[in-house]
């Protein structure tokens, strides 16, 4: 495991950090044991960053993690969570929300604590409530050790967000398709030059930069390089080459992907892809961008939906159709994703969204929710949806 220094403190984090919004689960629940012991299995592996939030899991994260990290495991690693900024009414609710978090988590301080999900509006919102006066006070008190914030707004807000404030650090989307969205690649090399430690969130863009298998026309390009790697040590290694980057976050929910990604982990060093390698990124790049259909990382802040739309569970779909080309599977797998035959539950469609726009205020990646779910409702659904879910209930065995 290689580590690199927060600039402002010194700490040496470990460049692979565990996040903790994607977590196995099982009957709709976090698998406990299961996730506690891959948790355990990657600190005595060497990492020594865990990071959740108050919203994860439907607030269940940071329970789970209290729990899981007992037995001298918390004293191991640096904890991050994020106060839910958009949840703030006033600035007693900030004291109130880490508080109850600090019971949730089972300890007597926060690490690294994030205002989470920032916009240049929401920071202004949070701001005038008095967050610069609740930081200091929780740093003050030792109930927080740094402060920083995670950023889901538009470019031009970004440095005025990391001038506004003494952070320690910053976390941002980046991957080698998202180099001018959000803050992008100015604002990771602007953070970096005033200080403050840069970590990464969405560093495979939801897990569609590490399918096991990358889309024909990707896969063509990755075999080209003379050194051969998977889709996933790719995205990982283009991120870590970026000396500014402190550590990246992965969602890891499979013991095989911890693995490999501690494997990496222990062997990407900043400034070694080659020149050639890079161009070839960016022509990875480039192609995902032309047959990637909707720029959705899978997050989940749109949901819930009050027309109970999946709406991460169609993008998936949706996306994967168009980047491998199978229609009719993917039609397959629309309907059991959606029909509720295998939950005996109510149906997911796209189609029964009412347009109320809820989801287009919360998406990280500013989409038009509605307005793309009319071209899954396109493709993916028709006159003949209802007799697809019938035929698919009965090879299943359900009905």
């Amino acid at each position: 495991m290689f580590y690199r220094k927060v600039p402002g403190n010194g700490d040496e984090l470990s460049i692979l950090g565990f996040g903790c919004m994607r977590l196995p689960v099982k009957d709709g629940r976090i698998d406990e044991d299961r996730a506690a012991a891959q948790i355990r299995f990657a600190i005595d592996s060497g990492v020594n960053y865990i990071d959740t939030a108050w919203t994860y899991h439907g607030g269940e994260s940071e329970n789970f993690l209290g729990r899981a990290l007992k037995d001298g495991y918390r004293e191991r690693v640096k904890l991050a969570t994020k106060l839910p900024s958009y949840l703030m009414k006033s600035r007693q609710d900030m004291d109130r929300f880490l508080n109850t978090q600090l019971e949730k988590l089972q300890t007597d301080h926060i690490d690294y604590y994030l205002m989470h999900t920032l916009t240049g509006p929401l920071w202004d919102c949070v701001d005038a409530l008095g967050a610069r006066d609740f930081l200091d006070a929780a740093k003050s008190d030792g109930k927080i050790v740094n402060a920083g914030f995670s950023f889901h707004g538009l470019p031009a807000d970004f440095a005025p967000i990391v001038d506004s404030y003494g952070w320690e650090f910053c976390l941002i989307q980046y991957n080698y398709l998202d180099e001018e969205n959000q803050a992008g690649t100015m604002g990771m090399k602007y953070a970096a030059s005033k200080g403050l430690g840069v970590f990464v969130m969405e560093p495979l863009r939801g897990g569609n930069l590490g399918l096991p298998e990358a889309p024909p026309p990707v896969a063509a390009i990755w075999e080209e390089a003379p050194v051969k790697r998977t889709p996933v040590e790719w995205a990982l290694r283009w991120v870590w080459d970026h000396p500014e980057v402190v550590l990246l976050l992965s969602g890891m929910n499979e013991e095989s992907h911890i693995e490999e990604n501690l494997r990496i982990a222990g062997e990407a060093l900043p400034n070694s892809l080659t020149a050639d390698e890079k161009a070839l990124v960016e022509r990875a790049a480039d192609k995902y961008r032309e047959i990637m259909k909707v720029n959705c990382s899978g997050c989940g802040y749109c949901m819930p939906c009050p027309a109970e739309v999946n709406i991460p569970g169609a993008f998936e779909v949706f996306n994967k159709m168009h980047l491998f080309g199978n229609v009719e599977e993917a039609k397959a797998s629309y309907v059991v994703k959606m029909s509720g035959i295998t939950r005996k539950g109510e149906t997911n469609y796209a189609s029964q969204c009412v347009e109320c726009g809820k989801c287009v205020s919360k998406c990280p990646q500013g989409l038009d929710i509605p307005l793309l779910l009319k071209d899954v409702v396109a493709e993916l659904e028709g006159p003949d949806l209802e007799e697809r879910a019938l035929t698919m209930a009965r090879k299943m065995n359900i009905l």
